[in-house]
Formats: C-alpha cells, structure tokens, sequence
C-alpha cells in the first residue's frame, strides 16, 4: 500500500471557533509533502492532530488513518510513537528532558525504543552528537544549549528509533545557513526511504524538499499541487505575497546612533564548557539605537546579550552604566516564548497580571493586538492552545506595555512567516523608536540586521571540534 497517512475532512475546534476546516491530504512513501502557511493558520496543531497530541480544549472531526487503518484510540497511536511514526516539535525546549544530559537523551531513545544494548545506544549517540556540531555537548542538559542546538538534539532524538514516518514542524528553526541546509539534506534522505510531512513559513524549505506543497492559510487550504508549480505559478494571492515576500524596506533615524550612551562593555570576555566564545570584546551602546548581533548557532550570540543584560556574568571585561539600567527598564524578548509564559492560565489572565503587577495601562492592549496581526479571541486560549507564532507576537505585545529603555530581541522574528515577519519587524522597531528604547537585535539573518542596525557585532562559531574559536566578533558599523 502506497498511502502512510490519510486524512479525510478533519476539522479542529477550539470551544470558541473553528481552527482548521475539512481538511484532507494523502502522505505516500516517497513523496515528501510541505505544508507552507501563515503563523496561525493551523499547521501545527495537524500535526499534533495525526500525533494525538492536541492540547487540551480543541477537539476534531473526521477521518485519520495510518497505514492503511483508521484511528479510532490513543492507545493505537501511541504504539506507533517512535518506531513508526515521529514527530519533530516546535518548541525544542517542550519535547526534551530539562535535567537529562543531550547524550543520554539520545541513547536513552535508541534503548527503549530502538531496543539497543547500553554500550551501543552511547556509542551511536555520542558519534550522531559528533555529526551534528555537537561535540562538547555530550554532558550538558537543554538549558545550556542554545537555540539552535537544542533544535538539533531534538531531531536527534526524534529520529534515534527509526520512524520510517516523520511529522516535522518548522525543523530549521533557530538554525543558522549551514545547519539549516545540513537538516534539510537529512529530511531529504528521509523522504526517499521513509515518509516526511514537513510544516513551515519558509519558502526556501519548501523548495528544496519538493514534493508536494500545501499553502494554508487561516486553517484552510488554498492551493496544492507540486512543488515546482506551487512555487512558480502560484494561483492564489496569499500564496503569491508568502512566495515573493523580501527581506524588511526600512530605514532606521541616523541620528539614532549618536543618543546619550547607556552602557559599556569594555574587554569582555565569555568562555563555554574550555571554549571561548569572545574575548577582548568592547562595545557601547547609546539611547534609541539598534545595535544587531550575529552569528551561528551556538557561537554566543544570546550569551553576550545575556551579559549585557546582566542575566549572566563574563569571565573577564567590566560593564559601565552611564544611566540607571534596572528591571524592568532592562527586559529580554526570549527566543522560545513558551519558556517565558505561565501556561496555566489564560493570555488575557497572563496581561492582567502584567499589568497589575506594573500598574501599567491596559488600554493600549485592543490596539497593538490590531498592529501585531492578533485576534481577540485568543486572549481566552492558554499559551499552548496557540501557535509558536502567534505567541510571539504576545509576548512582542507585553514588552512593548512596558515601555523598557533596553530590550534585547532574540531571534524575534524565527517562527514568523516572511509577510507577518516583515510587518511585526517594522512594528518593533517603529514602536522601540517611538518610546526611545534601545534595541539589541539577535539573529542568523546578517542581511535583515544590517539593514536595520546601526552597528553590528559578529560573532563566529567555534570550529567543528569545539576546541577552538574560529575568530573573536569584531563590531562592524
């Protein structure tokens, strides 16, 4: 039988709306299928429909069969979780275990599932920690990795028991160039001898897979057929604005760069598990300016942002305030936004209790949902019950009411689709602006940061063994 994953006129529902509506596709051995889409359309939580892994409150209607069978029971999809069918999440931070080490994660997978003997599981483990820039990373647990690492040891994981059927969703996440185009080769070699269903805002991914493409927008979808045409002639307007969407037009106030100076960092230096990651590092930075930083995953980028911050102590270097610098005048727009949610209560209890912990005005509110592209009815959702997209955005929204006059951006715009990614950037950086707040931009993307920068730090990764830095970061104006 040619069809892995058959899906019949499945419906989400929240209790308040229809999410995705009567959608159906077929996932053949083979034939990679991309499902490309806006932050919120709905692609995520197919995936966590075909898993049986909804967040609680949403409900389905229709038809999944797999293999060949339709599921009517947990228990049916659970007995196929690894060996068969796996899945790459999101969020990196949710799918490992926070206290584990990144080897035994990896072992532990091949010994229960793959039902490996202990010395060939670490074996296997630490040689595939090896392949993917991980080397030195055996003994740390996912706190200390980065973004991107993390978002390497989950595939690791998500693939160490073999599932011929792998659901990833948005995998090249918080990659740098070079990583993102090394997972996209591995996704590849899957698809030729297993199954993949790849879900992401990144055109570029969607091409280089091939395959089948789906363009999804607002829990529907618009258009399908093979990637070549999708991507070439596409028919639909949404499509044609996602597929020809360009880096950000913006042009930051020159007269920004030369404000009355914050803070400085004079030689600072910052090592990671015997690795240096900078040295001899100066950099100052003045009121309503945008300072970007750069680099590869793992080089230290949100580390020295860290230090800046004072969230993290260097090794060497001292930090000068011309200005009095405290919380909440200095706040952190993190990478992972679920991390910095509580994901008990609801997103209107989360900026309630904002707001009166702060004493800030919550009017503003109605209105920077409207700017960030957020519709009220998810306001009485929990942070789980949305879209890695859509929460960033709230979170964009809670730092922006207070008002900070540093804020660091990590990586602000990674779960974005390009045309919701644009307008949230302009949205940033017009709003920081607008309350004369510095910006401390991270990203891989040296393009967009030096467009809208005034100076730019780059930071180079440490060499394949993890011995070694490759060069220290030298500011470029």
């Amino acid at each position: 039988m040619n069809k892995v994953i058959e899906i019949r006129n499945l419906s989400i529902w929240s209790e308040q709306a229809s999410i995705v509506e009567e959608l159906s596709l077929e996932l053949e051995w083979g034939v990679p299928i991309t499902i490309l889409g806006e932050t919120g359309s709905g692609k995520s939580l197919l995936a966590q429909a075909i898993m049986g892994a909804l967040p609680k409150g949403l409900s389905t209607q229709g038809e999944i069969s797999i293999f060949g069978k339709v599921v009517t029971s947990q228990g049916e999809l659970e007995a196929l979780w690894g060996k068969e069918l796996a899945m790459l999440p999101q969020e990196p931070w949710l799918s490992l275990d926070p206290i584990m080490p990144s080897q035994k994660q990896v072992s532990l997978v091949k010994r229960l599932v793959g039902l490996f003997e202990k010395p060939k599981s670490e074996s296997i483990a630490r040689d595939s920690l090896k392949s993917f820039g991980l080397e030195g990373s055996e003994q740390k647990v996912p706190s200390q990795l980065s973004g991107g690492m993390a978002q390497r040891l989950a595939y690791l994981c998500a693939t160490a028991a073999g599932g011929k059927v792998l659901i990833a969703d948005e995998p090249t996440k918080g990659l740098d160039s070079s990583r993102k185009h090394q997972l996209i080769r591995l996704l590849k070699d899957h698809s030729r001898t297993g199954s993949l269903l790849t879900i992401t805002h990144d055109v570029e991914v969607a091409k280089e897979l091939g395959g089948q493409v789906l363009v999804m927008k607002k829990g529907q979808i618009l258009e399908r057929g093979d990637c070549e045409s999708v991507l070439r002639t596409p028919r639909s307007d949404y499509a044609k604005a996602l597929i020809s969407a360009s880096h950000l037009e913006y042009q930051h106030e020159e007269s920004s760069s030369n404000g009355q100076p914050l803070l400085e960092l004079n030689k600072i230096e910052k090592s990671r598990g015997g690795v240096t990651l900078f040295s001899e590092l100066d950099l100052k930075l003045n009121q309503r300016q945008v300072l970007g930083i750069v680099g590869d995953s793992g080089a230290g980028k949100s580390t020295l942002a860290d230090i800046l911050l004072g969230l993290v102590k260097a090794d060497k270097g001292s930090i000068t305030h011309h200005q009095e610098l405290g919380q909440p005048a200095m706040l952190k727009l993190y990478q992972d936004p679920p991390a910095s949610f509580c994901r008990s209560i609801t997103l209107s209890q989360n900026l309630a209790d904002l707001c009166k912990l702060h004493n800030l005005d919550d009017t503003s509110i109605p209105q920077l949902m409207i700017d960030l592209g957020l519709s009220s009815e998810l306001l009485e959702r929990k942070p789980d019950a949305i879209s890695g997209g859509e929460l960033q955005r709230f979170a964009i929204l809670r730092v922006l009411l207070m008002k900070p006059k540093v804020l660091v951006a990590d990586e602000p715009t990674s779960r974005l689709d390009p045309v919701v990614a644009n307008a949230t950037m302009k949205l940033l950086l017009e709003q920081t602006a607008r309350i004369g707040c510095s910006l401390v931009l991270i990203s891989h993307d040296l393009k967009l940061v030096e467009q809208v920068s005034h100076k730019v730090v780059k930071i180079s990764d440490f060499s394949p063994s993890g011995l070694a830095p490759r060069s220290v970061p030298l500011p470029v104006v």
